[in-house]
């Protein structure tokens, strides 16, 4: 296998590992129940200047006196769930 081959079937490989599990967790039509400790991760928009994601992860309180409903954001940034 040539250098070129190998690189584009690692990058394949990488790519479908990194899609599955953020598709299967945005189907849900809102952020899964948890305990008001429970941290609700979401993607941000990136610093001025910046190509880097940045996730930021919030109780939803914290999230409520940001003005920000985690229910409605969940569908498109949501990214994981921490306790």
């Amino acid at each position: 296998m040539t250098l070129e081959g190998l690189a584009l079937a690692l990058s394949v490989g990488m790519t479908a590992l990194t899609l599955a599990p953020a598709t299967a967790e945005r189907s849900s039509a809102g952020a899964p129940a948890g305990t008001p400790t429970t941290r609700y991760c979401l993607r941000v928009d990136p610093i001025t200047g910046s190509r880097l994601e940045t996730i930021q992860c919030r109780t939803r309180a914290d999230c409520a006196s940001l003005d920000v409903d985690v229910d409605q954001e969940w569908a498109e940034n949501g990214v994981r769930v921490l306790g």
